[in-house]
């Protein structure tokens, strides 16, 4: 969720100091199942940004001004462009139904309060309908929800997989759905509200006091101080329910998620769990065992809520969820809502946002997540070297940390809630994005995430309203600059695009591609960044070097993070490492597998290795081993 007001998450980094003496081969974090042999890409859209080509992008633009992009955008030609840049399942930003304004009553459909809404178009994380879709997005609003199955079939045709949404710990705090499938009530409706807590409440509550809206502050108004008639700094919510964030304020700080309420998931104000919990050795059961263990257990009501909205996507044919703010639920409703979609679902993509390391094990073992997002260890660091703050040797260390984990720490450097790379609070070119891109992708069979846009170096320059720029909009209707170009007009082939971003997206394209099919990316890992320091006269903590190999696949992949400096030097494989790699005495030629242009020969000596590098700035070599 954009804009998060957590307590700071202290990590310690003695994992990344500690290993002092050797970096040693991680062992695979468990057996790749079939249907994982391959690396596996997600690319994240924003699904009202994506096809709209209006360029205005007035501040605070209403949807007619600035535009908005269509589900019928994503034409077959556009995801066959998605699927042959290297993507494996494309993850729909924005589609449930949310809090946005625009006036679409006549559908039917309630108006909803600027003073509780973020933005004109309105945060995808303030979920109001979980049961039907963005009316933005429809080009027949009546239609909405037909118009989203067809985009899943065309998905499945051109051979993506489909990833939406699910926000668990909060929803809009004007929740109400108008298609809830026979049988469903909604959020809050069956709640006892004379109580701050009870078991089966959907919310938290402060009897005998309202809600009141934020006092806004530093010159911040809804809409930008537009006149409205619902910008009157009031919401009426008796009794007052708490905040997405925590909040127990009936006045929550503008800095709160004030736009959202919390879900009660059976957890007392004091902490008390009224519901139960996995037994002890639970942790490496499989997801059928965990759904077994439920069948026979009460369980809070907006535990059933939101497992029957998984399953209801799930059947319209969504094929995975990326779960908002996973670890401010707690873990054991996750096994029993992952495992309900596994048993309908056994390859579901299920990924979640936790950045506690300390909890990574508990929602992956115990939740029976898939993935989590890597990123207050990997992604933090790799951006501290991007911005020339860090060194190349905290990466190694951090790899060794998550060995155990490491096929399910997804791997990405930018989301909609991470500043742009070519944005000048980040790295100011998007160029320092390409050796990081290249470690980020190979250094771990875990899948990589990319954030449409950039593949093009979309620095998200554009003040669109609320939020700020240096990340792409996620709140206010707009466009994004180098995407029209390449969409140029509904063809998306590039013909507007220049030289800079043809050749970026060439670059993605490659990586990407070499991923999804290489075996040893699936394969093992070890590091010889430590080996070089320790063994070799020359050395450079800019520069990062490590070791892919399978049966059939063997890779050296180094990575220049300098801007300013090529280096050339000998670089060595222990004899460790040769013995694994079988390689006898003798020349070995290697080749780059990026662009097929860089060739050296590996030397192998008396079961010792070293290869010639000649590295240009901010280039990366895959070289196979021949």
């Amino acid at each position: 969720m954009h804009i998060k007001n957590l307590i700071l998450i202290v990590f310690v980094f003695t994992v990344l100091v500690g290993c002092e003496n050797e970096v040693k081969e991680l062992p695979k974090s468990e057996e790749i199942k079939p249907e994982m042999k391959k690396k596996e890409v997600v690319y994240q859209v924003f699904t009202r940004l994506f096809g709209n080509t209006n360029t205005t992008n007035k501040p605070w633009g209403t949807l007619e001004e600035n535009g908005v992009g269509k589900f019928n955008d994503f034409t077959d030609k556009a995801l066959k462009e998605i699927k042959d840049l290297g993507v494996t399942h494309i993850w729909y930003t924005g589609v449930p139904h949310h809090d946005v304004i625009t006036d679409y009553t006549e559908f039917g459909i309630s108006n909803d309060d600027p003073d509780i809404v973020k933005g004109r178009a309105g945060s995808p994380y303030a979920v109001k309908d979980y049961y039907n879709v963005n009316p933005d997005l429809a080009v027949n609003v009546d239609n909405r929800l037909e118009e989203f199955e067809a985009l899943i079939e065309r998905s499945h045709d051109a051979g993506l997989k489909v990833i939406i949404d699910i926000v668990p710990n909060h929803v809009a705090r004007n929740y109400q759905s108008l298609t809830n499938p026979e049988g469903t009530t909604d959020f809050g409706a069956d709640d006892d509200k004379t109580k701050t807590y009870d078991v089966n409440n959907n919310f938290y509550y402060n009897p005998g006091e309202g809600f009141k809206v934020p006092e806004w502050k530093n010159g911040y108004q809804p809409l930008g101080g537009e006149q409205h008639p619902l910008a009157d700094s009031k919401f009426e919510e008796i009794p007052a329910k708490w905040t997405g964030n925590g909040s127990r304020a009936s006045q929550p700080d503008v800095n709160d998620w004030y736009e959202t309420v919390k879900v009660n998931y059976g957890v007392s104000p004091d902490g008390r769990k009224d519901f139960n919990e996995l037994p002890d050795g639970f942790d490496n059961e499989d997801y059928k065992k965990h759904f077994d263990f439920w069948k026979d257990k009460t369980v809070p009501s907006s535990w059933v809520k939101f497992k029957d909205i998984a399953l209801y996507w799930t059947a319209k044919g969504v094929d995975g969820f990326r779960y908002d703010m996973a670890e401010m639920v707690p873990v054991e409703f996750w096994s029993y809502m992952n495992s309900h979609v596994k048993m309908e679902n056994p390859n579901a993509f299920l990924l979640a946002e936790v950045y506690n390391p300390s909890l990574y094990r508990d929602y992956i073992k115990r939740g029976k997540m898939d993935y989590l997002y890597d990123k207050v260890q990997l992604y933090d660091t790799i951006k501290n070297v991007m911005q020339g703050r860090g060194s190349t040797d905290n990466i190694p260390p951090i790899l060794q940390d998550l060995s155990d984990i490491e096929h399910h720490m997804l791997h990405f450097l930018e989301n909609h809630d991470e500043q742009r790379i070519a944005s000048p609070d980040f790295a100011g070119s998007a160029q320092k994005g390409k050796p990081a891109m290249v470690i980020s992708a190979t250094s771990s069979t875990a899948p990589t995430m990319i954030y449409f846009g950039q593949e093009f170096g979309d620095a998200g320059a554009e003040d669109l309203g609320f939020g700020d720029p240096t990340r792409t909009s996620i709140f206010d209707y707009g466009s994004v600059p180098s995407y029209v170009r390449w969409v140029n007009d509904k063809k998306f082939d590039g013909g507007q695009s220049t030289k800079e971003e043809l050749e970026l997206r060439d670059f993605y394209k490659r990586l990407l591609n070499f991923t999804i099919n290489s075996s040893a990316l699936m394969g093992n890992y070890q590091d010889i960044q430590h080996y070089n320091h320790q063994n070799t006269e020359w050395y450079n903590d800019k520069v990062l070097s490590f070791v892919r190999w399978s049966a059939d696949e063997k890779l050296i992949i180094i990575s220049n993070f300098n801007p300013e400096s090529t280096y050339g030097f000998e670089l060595q494989l222990p004899a460790d490492l040769v013995q694994k790699l079988q390689l006898e005495d003798g020349d070995y030629d290697v080749k780059d597998q990026l662009y097929n242009q860089y060739t050296s020969t590996l030397k192998v000596e008396n079961g010792k290795a070293k290869v010639r590098i000649d590295i240009k700035l901010l280039e990366s070599f895959i070289l196979k081993i021949n």
